[in-house]
């Protein structure tokens, strides 16, 4: 069923109406040469796992709602969500089987009592392996147009597969996973009632998978009722005073990638910058970030921008792990980051008095959401 039939759901370039799957930018031309060996040869490979992109799940596109302060959800075309395809994404998503040793599963870096992260300042993978970047939080993924730090996946659905076969993350061939899924008699039925006949698919993996994670959603906070509910009375005044400074371009200037619109306010203009984090004291860079995927010289140290829902139970911060409070993020803004040659352009130095940073701080927190009922471990 084509996204555009389905009421409430909407295309991720309408959510951000500057950019379509890609960005019309420098990187335009790395992500359309991608794409175009999935378009032309009607297959991707990842980790030595070749599936099909095709097969729609089956039965009745389900809506999946958005709270007060989110717009639509995008849906991609080939991938509506179904009552079927979202309870076998979410069994697979706490499933441990997807590791090698059996030890992790996604939720082990997404754990939604740590706000869909894992409290680490760089993940940890099977044995104890270090990685390189500090766990994302999956909260409103959905409205990302590129996923990771680096954006190196256009999709939900891509980015699904990624973690599984990482070294250094799950650690598991596709092959393996499948292989161990078959063996498992509770999963034959789901994914027939899921995609019908045609077994289990590292494609059909990754669309289930994204299927569960569109519906980990945060919205309705206090910051949404005060801004799109009416209700003046559910900031206090020390959070008010701290969307006054976060909106205002003269001062905290917070919302110039932290986006706030006039409907809806995702947090996140899904663009890449660089902050300066992660600028060593011999003034290199410690992770090129999104460098590594255009080879454009201007992305170097650049990263996507985190979205700021929930953002008080996401902690640590920024892409390293480095800053460990809201505070301290609070104050390497003001500071204007860490200088380098590829500085976003607005990275200034802020002047801030206490007072405003311990009111933007106190906004962040207005910042937490409710969260759906049904995105916890499924029963057994």
């Amino acid at each position: 069923m084509d996204a555009s039939s389905n009421p409430g759901q909407s295309d991720p370039q309408s959510v951000f109406p500057e950019t379509s799957l890609v960005f019309r930018s420098k990187n335009v031309r790395f992500l359309r040469s991608a794409l175009a060996v999935v378009v032309l040869t009607g297959q991707l490979t990842i980790g030595g796992c070749r599936r099909s992109g095709g097969a729609k799940p089956l039965g009745a596109a389900v809506k999946i709602p958005a709270p007060l302060g989110l717009p639509p959800v995008p849906i991609p075309t080939n991938n509506p969500p179904t009552e079927e395809s979202i309870a076998l994404g979410r069994k697979l998503f706490y499933d441990t089987k997807l590791s090698k040793d059996n030890s992790l599963a996604c939720a082990s870096c997404h754990s939604p009592h740590l706000g869909f992260t894992d409290g680490l300042s760089i993940s940890r993978g099977v044995g104890g392996m270090t990685g390189i970047r500090n766990a994302p939080t999956i909260v409103n993924a959905a409205y990302l147009p590129l996923q990771f730090w680096d954006g190196r996946a256009v999709s939900l659905e891509e980015q699904a597969a990624s973690p599984i076969a990482d070294p250094v993350e799950m650690n598991q061939t596709h092959e393996v996973s499948l292989t161990k899924l078959n063996a498992d008699t509770a999963y034959k039925p789901l994914f027939m009632a899921a995609f019908g006949s045609g077994g289990i698919t590292l494609g059909r993996v990754e669309k289930a998978l994204a299927s569960f994670e569109r519906t980990i959603l945060s919205g309705n906070s206090s910051f949404d009722q005060y801004q799109y509910g009416g209700d003046k009375r559910a900031l206090t005044a020390a959070q008010v005073r701290g969307l006054k400074i976060f909106l205002d371009s003269s001062k905290g200037n917070c919302a110039a990638c932290h986006s706030v619109g006039n409907k809806f306010a995702l947090f996140t203009d899904g663009k890449f910058h660089n902050t300066g984090e992660g600028v060593r004291d011999d003034g290199q860079l410690s992770d090129v970030g999104r460098f590594h995927q255009t080879g454009v010289e201007s992305d170097k140290g650049a990263f996507e921008t985190p979205t700021l829902r929930n953002i008080a139970k996401t902690a640590p911060y920024m892409h390293d792990g480095n800053l460990k409070t809201l505070k301290d993020v609070v104050d390497f803004y003001a500071g204007g980051g860490n200088s380098n040659p590829y500085l976003d352009k607005d990275m200034r130095v802020i002047k801030l008095s206490g007072q405003d940073r311990s009111d933007l701080v106190e906004f962040l927190q207005s910042l937490t959401g409710e969260m759906p009922q049904n995105i916890g471990p499924p029963e057994k």
